[in-house]
C-alpha cells in the first residue's frame, strides 16, 4: 500500500461503481471477489465478472464469512454459506424462525441466533445450542476460535461450547447488540441500544463505559494490532485506545474526519495503521491514523454508507449502500 502523503488527496478515479440493484446488509472479500449480500434475498459477487445468486427467499437480516465463504441469515429460517464461484449451500434450516445473528469461526466453525438460541456448528460434528435470557443481540468467536461471545440484554455470556464448564455471564444492565473481541482475546466490547458501548477487561473483569455519542453505535472495528477500537455514531470516526493492558480506561479517543454528516461504517485496514470510513450521505474517505490524513475514495450521492471490507492483502475496499449502487475500489 503506498504512503498516503505521496499518493493524490482523492482517488475517486479509481472506484468501480457497481450496480448491485438493492441496499447492501454487509459485504466481505472471498479471496480477491468482493461479495455483496443485498437486504432482500441475493448476493452479488463481484470480480472480473458479476454473477447473482439467490442466497434467501426473503430478507437477509444477519452477514458474516471468512476467506472462503459469505454467511447469511434470513427471515427464511436458513443460513446460507456462498462461494466465490457462485454455489450456495444451506447450513441450516428452521422454517418459522428468523436467523437474527451469524458469526464465522477462525477453523471453518459456525455460530448464528435464532430468537434466545445461540448455536454453534463446528466444521466436523454435533450441532450444539445454548439458550439466552433474551433474544440473542450478537455473536463473535474468539481470536483462537474455541470460545463465543453472545451479546443479550443484561450483558454478554462467553461459551465454551466444547467444554463441559458452565457458560460465563459478564453482567451490565442495557440491550446489548453487537460484539467484538480484541484480537488478543483481553478485552470484550459490545455496541448498546442507547448511545455507548460497553467492554469488559478479562483478566480482571473490570468495566469499561465509552460513551458521549450522539447516536447509536452500528459499526466497530479494531485496527491492525488492536491498538484502537474505532467506531461509527457521530461526525467524526471515534477510535478508543486499546494499547495498554488497561484499555481506554481514563483516556480520551482519538477523533478523525470530523463532518457535520455523521460516520455510518468503519473498516480498520487489515496490515496499516488505517481505517476507511463511510458517511450517511454516501462519501468515503481513508484516513491514517498517525497524522489524520485523508484521501477520498467516494464523493457523496445521498445513498448512506452500510458496509466497508478490505481484502486481506489490504489492497482493494469494497463499498455497500443503502441505495442501488456499490463500489469496489482498487488501491
Amino acid at each position: 500500500m503506498a504512503a498516503l502523503s505521496s499518493a493524490p488527496s482523492s482517488l475517486t478515479s479509481k472506484l468501480r461503481p457497481v450496480d448491485l440493484g438493492g441496499g447492501v446488509a454487509g459485504v466481505r472479500f472471498l479471496g480477491t471477489t468482493a461479495a455483496f449480500a443485498l437486504t432482500e434475498r441475493e448476493v452479488v459477487l463481484v470480480g472480473a465478472e458479476q454473477k447473482r445468486v439467490a442466497a434467501h427467499k426473503g430478507a437477509i437480516l444477519s452477514v458474516s464469512g471468512d476467506a472462503k465463504r459469505l454467511l447469511t441469515g434470513g427471515d427464511d429460517g436458513r443460513v446460507a454459506a456462498t462461494l466465490a464461484d457462485g454455489t450456495s449451500e444451506t447450513l441450516f434450516e428452521q422454517k418459522g424462525r428468523w436467523i437474527d445473528q451469524v458469526a464465522a469461526g477462525p477453523d471453518g466453525s459456525v455460530a448464528f441466533s435464532a430468537g434466545k438460541t445461540a448455536y454453534f456448528q463446528p466444521a466436523r460434528g454435533e450441532a450444539k445450542s445454548l439458550e439466552l435470557p433474551s433474544t440473542v443481540g450478537g455473536l463473535a468467536f474468539a481470536p483462537k476460535g474455541t470460545r463465543l461471545a453472545v451479546a443479550h440484554y443484561g450483558g454478554t455470556t462467553l461459551w465454551f461450547p466444547n467444554a463441559v464448564a458452565k457458560p460465563e455471564l459478564l453482567e451490565w444492565k442495557g440491550s446489548h447488540r453487537g460484539v467484538l473481541w480484541h484480537p488478543e482475546g483481553r478485552f470484550v466490547v459490545t455496541t448498546m441500544q442507547e448511545a455507548a458501548l460497553h467492554g469488559w477487561r478479562l483478566p480482571d473483569g473490570a468495566h469499561m463505559r465509552m460513551s458521549g455519542y450522539p447516536s447509536r453505535v452500528r459499526s466497530m472495528a479494531f485496527t491492525a494490532g488492536g491498538r484502537y477500537l474505532a467506531t461509527s455514531g457521530s461526525g467524526e470516526a471515534i477510535l478508543w485506545p486499546f494499547a495498554s493492558k488497561e484499555g481506554p480506561m481514563g483516556k480520551q479517543p482519538t477523533m478523525l474526519a470530523p463532518r457535520d454528516v455523521r460516520v455510518s461504517a468503519v473498516a480498520a485496514h487489515p496490515k496499516e495503521e488505517v481505517i476507511a470510513c463511510g458517511y450517511e450521505d454516501g462519501l468515503v474517505l481513508m484516513v491514517r491514523i498517525s497524522d489524520a490524513a485523508e484521501i477520498l475514495l467516494r464523493a457523496p450521492d445521498g445513498q448512506p454508507v452500510s458496509a466497508l471490507a478490505w481484502r486481506a492483502d489490504g489492497g482493494a475496499l469494497a463499498i455497500g449502500t443503502e441505495g442501488e449502487t456499490g463500489g469496489l475500489l482498487e488501491l
